[in-house]
């Protein structure tokens, strides 16, 4: 497997795709009837020169916000749209799971339309013979297969498409939000079959929302910002990008890879100076500084600080603000993260009820959140912020991820991230 994973299963350079957006319907009757020569249209780039190299074997995510180009770029890569420019090579039968029963005729029964979508896929009527029972077990809809589409609900369609889908054994699966459809005994079942297919050695392309299965599955990330990708690394590090991407925070790195988002001096110049004042931090720390977080520290159930706490003892977690603006009402916060950058837990003032009111510059507060360690031995990351709404606009004003290390210390670990502390019986 070692020399497959070498070889590429698909290539982007330089895609772009450009659409022309037309201010009225008119406009684009008279341009295609040639009777201007006057431009009539605004050029959008849905992807603007986007480049990276999927090997085969590896699991690669691709996030970024409503509108950044993701499910454009699966579309070019499955074929369905062309690119305006640059190219897209693949080497592999590629099996999307992007508009689950786009091929299904709802007229025809479930049975009808497992043959039809095989025979689409280029299988033939003995192979889908085959692989019959594993679709109708994995869907899971009894009778109803024998019965036409259009008479079942949207969970037993979307169970029926999925399973026609991932038991084609491509070479390469693009999954794109569709592992959240059905009800949680089905989502169980549709990440038991992605666990198969990494063990296999196949080929993944992950696009999704749920950040926690992008930090578990993917060996890679590549962020994506209305149609220009941002960067390409760790999934701890790309969705700490992502975060801030969303917050409008984002600092464009200065390095080849984005070279084109940094053609204004005055902007480079910002960007290095930031960079040089964390260097010396690993800490990813950014925000308005209308507050300003100048301490933060842990506490054992004795009082004592400590980064070591007892699984099943009590501690509190410090931070101390100071603001430096008028704030209506600031919202306190902590994250818990493990090292892959999975957030397991976390809470704020908010959603506390614990602190609602506004402060003046100068102010300084002392925040405190004390509980009890319920997760298992093991270390963690711990991530503050101070955050607020300003009218209906979401503020960050002082964010440190990953700041503070903890290890939990135990002589009891059960199944998952966290201990339910279950009482137990056995007559």
């Amino acid at each position: 497997m070692g020399e497959n994973r070498e070889k590429a299963a698909v290539a982007v350079k330089d895609v772009s795709k450009v659409y022309k957006l037309y201010e009225k319907p008119m406009d684009r009757m008279v341009e295609a009837l040639g009777l201007t020569k006057k431009k009539k249209y605004k050029e959008h780039f849905a992807l603007d020169k986007v480049s990276f190299s999927i090997k085969q074997g590896e699991c690669v995510g691709i996030i970024g916000t409503n509108g950044s180009g993701k499910s454009t770029i699966l579309k070019i890569i499955t074929g369905v749209l062309n690119p305006t420019s640059g190219s897209v090579e693949v080497d592999g039968r590629i099996s999307a799971l992007l508009e689950l029963g786009a091929g299904f005729n709802m007229e025809y029964t479930g049975i009808e339309n497992i043959y039809l979508n095989g025979t689409m896929n280029g299988f033939s009527k003995k192979e889908i013979d085959e692989k019959l029972q594993d679709i109708l077990d994995f869907a899971d809809i009894g009778d109803y297969v024998y019965q036409p589409c259009k008479t079942y609900s949207s969970g037993m369609f979307v169970r029926l498409a999925f399973s026609v889908a991932i038991n084609i054994e491509p070479e390469i699966l693009i999954v794109d939000e569709a592992l959240s459809v059905g009800d949680v005994f089905f989502q169980a079942k549709c990440y038991h079959k992605f666990d198969e297919f990494k063990k296999m050695g196949k080929t993944i392309i992950f696009v999704s929302h749920d950040l926690g299965s992008i930090s578990k599955y993917c060996d890679r990330v590549i962020l994506l910002n209305q149609g220009v990708k941002l960067g390409e690394g760790s999934a701890k590090d790309m969705i700490d990008d992502y975060k801030r991407v969303l917050v409008g925070q984002y600092e464009v790195k200065d390095d080849k890879k984005n070279e084109n988002l940094l053609e204004d001096e005055d902007i480079k110049d910002a960007v290095l100076r930031k960079e040089a004042e964390q260097s010396d931090s690993k800490t990813l720390e950014y925000g308005t500084q209308a507050a300003v977080i100048e301490e933060y520290y842990l506490t054992d159930d004795k009082g004592t600080r400590s980064t070591a706490i007892l699984k099943g003892s009590e501690f509190t977690i410090h931070m101390k603000v100071r603001f430096m603006q008028d704030l209506p009402a600031p919202i306190f916060a902590f994250s818990i993260k493990n090292p892959k950058g999975v957030e397991i837990t976390g809470t704020n003032t908010m959603f506390e009820k614990a602190f609602l009111e506004s402060v003046k510059a100068g102010e300084v507060k002392n925040v405190t959140f004390t509980q009890k360690m319920s997760l298992q031995g093991g270390e963690y990351l711990l991530s503050f912020g101070v955050t607020g709404y300003e009218g209906n606009d979401f503020q960050v004003y002082h964010r440190l991820y990953d700041a503070q290390d903890i290890t939990v210390i135990s002589d009891k670990n059960t199944v998952g991230f966290y201990d339910m502390n279950s009482k137990i019986t056995v007559d």
